[in-house]
């Protein structure tokens, strides 16, 4: 065979019951549900910011970054919604590489699912307890969601998975807004489908199951660029790209019209310094266009401690980006204040 089982993982419920949320954690990500959503069917005008690590690499480094942007959302919450980015799961073009937390829960080591299970919901856990911020992950394998589905505020459908049938179906019943990526060729068609999906009933094979979704209405498009077939990045953040996104959402008639624009992949080619021009223009593209300032409903932007990335080895540096670069926190903090003053 070309497939061995190596061990049977737990049941989400199994492992819920023995790393439980607290009462306080259950309420507060009640609330925030509850705000986020506000702001996505636009009963509030709150400008959301998805910020944090390409990929959540190391439980203390990315919890003393959360708990560095609890602080900065104190001072920035009546205009802001900041969601920390927990990714825990990682994409790769080609297969090989660093897949996140959940494959290594210590990235110099061989993968082990059942440790990064375990880990990836004890980092989710502890972020919210220690800052009160319900954060974003990555929704990789439709399968094994049901481990976080109780502390995630955010889920985010990659650009390689967008077209993918049963993360569609899946997205369908999430009861938190869902941001679907257009594609790496950038096409808005498949990514405005792919909401149109979500945001629609259905019934299907799920974990063994028939089960039948009500849709999702707050499923939205998320633009992150693309790559044309000469390997040259094509951004989508422009203003006559916004201007597009927008008369095709009305042409769909889908609910909650939505979008949240990434700063970094192929809209900055991977320039992670210039996600702070690319946001400038996000804002001043809303703040022209009043249209847009509904559509756009925030930014995503990667940071960490420390700026740029590093190879993992022996010798890696504390909060530094173990995969794409990232924004340092001088930039982030600066960046943050920024966006509050002009969104």
């Amino acid at each position: 065979m070309g497939m061995i089982i190596n061990k049977k993982l737990p049941h989400p419920a199994d492992l819920k019951e023995e790393y439980p949320l607290s009462e306080k954690i259950k309420e507060t990500k009640r609330k925030r549900d509850e705000e986020i959503r506000d702001i996505f069917t636009g009963k509030s005008d709150k400008f959301i910011v998805i910020v944090g690590p390409c990929s959540a690499d190391n439980e203390d480094s990315v919890c003393e970054y959360v708990s560095r942007l609890a602080k900065v959302y104190e001072k920035v919450s009546d205009r802001l919604m900041v969601i920390p980015r927990i990714y825990t799961n990682k994409p790769r073009t080609t297969g090989e590489g660093y897949k996140g937390m959940l494959h290594q829960p210590e990235p110099d080591k061989e993968p082990d699912l059942l440790a990064g299970i375990i880990a990836i919901r004890k980092m989710h856990i502890r972020a919210i307890s220690e800052s009160g911020l319900t954060g974003a992950d990555e929704m990789l394998y439709p399968e094994n969601r049901n481990y976080l589905d109780d502390v995630l505020s955010y889920e985010a459908v990659g650009a390689r998975s967008v077209e993918n049938q049963q993360h569609r179906l899946t997205a369908s019943g999430m009861d938190i807004p869902v941001g679907m990526k257009n594609p790496t060729s950038g096409d808005f068609s498949v990514m405005l489908n792919s909401v149109i999906a979500a945001q629609c009933s259905h019934s299907f094979i799920y974990k063994g199951r028939e089960v039948t979704t009500e849709g999702n209405e707050l499923a939205h498009v998320i633009l992150r660029g693309g790559v044309n077939r000469y390997g040259t990045c094509i951004p989508n953040y422009h203003y006559e790209d916004l201007v597009r996104l927008q008369e095709m959402y009305l042409k769909k008639n889908l609910k909650n019209p939505a979008a949240i624009i990434d700063a970094n992949h192929s809209n900055s080619n991977k320039q992670f310094k210039e996600q702070i021009r690319i946001v400038s223009e996000v804002l001043h593209s809303r703040n022209y266009n009043s249209d847009l300032k509904k559509l756009i409903k925030g930014v995503m932007i990667e940071s960490y401690l420390v700026e740029g990335c590093q190879s993992i080895d022996s010798d890696c540096i504390y909060g530094k980006s173990i995969t794409d670069p990232c924004l340092g926190w001088e930039d982030t903090e600066r960046l943050l204040y920024k966006i509050a003053e002009e969104c």
